[in-house]
């Protein structure tokens, strides 16, 4: 599995040190959100609930910068951003009225991730050190944790076939817009992720979502800027 994850590592864009799948992420996220503000820009017909995930403001960071910078000083496995984009996915399914937006990508991403580490990872950092990575206070961070566990119904385990599933689907949104491919080969969930699963898997449609019931949803990570 280090091995793998070595490879993952050196297998990515420019600086050789981020792995791609944070650039797919962040790609099929910034496309998400964007089309959510849209969405919400064209009047009461979009329905939300603001939530503790909503920022006052958009973040000044971007999101790709943002999920550099936790895969940087997080040091959780590369895996735990594929299980973060699983998460999203669920939270999306199963909180309609909580959409991804530009308001709340950041926070929605550095919970997501915090999780994925705590359930993937034999060693992950605490909340109060999270909470400095993500820009936010240790009290919202532990806000964020307990409402986006429940959101998800504390479903937390990922199958092998789900994992592959979402990695396909980060490659082929990626491929289809700008004509890239390969997430990393050799990444896969730990060992310990091959439980039975609730058939997860991303919706086939072309959608910027993998979400059946949203096709403008997703489902994941500052400098010390808040978010």
């Amino acid at each position: 599995m280090a091995n793998e994850e070595e490879e993952v590592i050196q297998k990515s864009n420019g600086n050789g040190k981020v792995p791609r799948v944070i650039r797919l992420l962040s790609f099929l996220l910034q496309r998400v959100a964007e089309k959510n503000d849209e969405r919400e820009n064209e009047g009461p017909c979009f329905s939300q609930k603001i939530s503790v995930f909503h920022g006052i403001c958009r973040p000044a960071i971007s999101i790709e910068s943002y999920l550099e910078r936790v895969f940087k000083y997080a040091n959780c496995s590369p895996s735990c951003f594929v299980v973060a984009y699983v998460y999203l996915d669920r939270f999306s399914q199963r909180q309609q009225t909580l959409p991804i937006t530009s308001l709340s990508v950041h926070r929605l991403l550095i919970t997501s991730v915090l999780v994925a580490a705590k359930f993937m990872d034999d060693l992950y950092y605490n909340n109060a050190y999270y909470a400095k990575v993500g820009g936010i206070s240790i009290t919202e961070m532990n806000c964020l944790e307990v409402d986006f566990l429940f959101g998800l119904g504390f479903h937390l385990n990922v199958t092998p076939t789900a994992f592959n599933s979402y990695c396909t689907h980060l490659q082929r949104e990626m491929f289809e817009c700008i004509g890239e491919y390969q997430i990393q080969r050799g990444l896969s969930p730990p060992h310990h992720c091959f439980f039975a699963d609730h058939h997860d898997s991303p919706s086939p449609s072309p959608s910027p979502s993998p979400s059946h019931h949203n096709n403008h949803q997703l489902a994941v990570c500052c400098s010390h800027t808040a978010v």
